[in-house]
């Protein structure tokens, strides 16, 4: 695998990791559609260790043990990162250099979708999490 790198949109904040990802899923929950202001979002998850940042993110802790990193200049999302899922931090799949390099395999926390959002992509959909966060099973 290639390594993936990425930004934010004014370029002050960047990426880079050299993969592989650990998840590759669109989020429907209601804390991330208020995050983005969107419907859903797509996220990569990658192994915190292995991430390296050119620029320095801000980050606002969205809930208890949740934060959300953002570029402070132009506000573009980064990432998502909880204790939940210690060994993972979810970087925002719309940041990469090159997105087709992101290849969702699943929709999380659907019920939170709205009513009028009719997806016709064929993957997996699921209610919450799909996966439990110590590790890559699927519920």
């Amino acid at each position: 695998m290639a390594e993936l790198t990425g930004r934010c949109m004014c370029g002050a904040i960047r990426w880079s990791h050299p993969g592989p990802a650990i998840r590759n899923l669109v989020c429907h929950c209601r804390d991330c559609q208020r995050a983005t202001s969107a419907p859903f979002t797509a996220f990569i998850g990658l192994a915190p260790g292995a991430l390296r940042w050119t620029g320095a993110p801000d980050h606002y802790q969205s809930s208890p043990g949740t934060w959300r990193g953002f570029c402070r200049t132009c506000g573009s999302r980064l990432y998502f990162r909880s204790e939940k899922w210690p060994a993972e931090i979810h970087l925002h799949a719309a940041t990469l250099d090159d997105p087709e390099l992101h290849r969702p395999d699943r929709h999380v926390c659907v019920a939170s979708s709205p009513g009028w959002l009719h997806l016709a992509d064929g993957l997996p959909r699921h209610d919450g999490f799909h996966a439990n966060p110590a590790g890559p099973e699927a519920d």
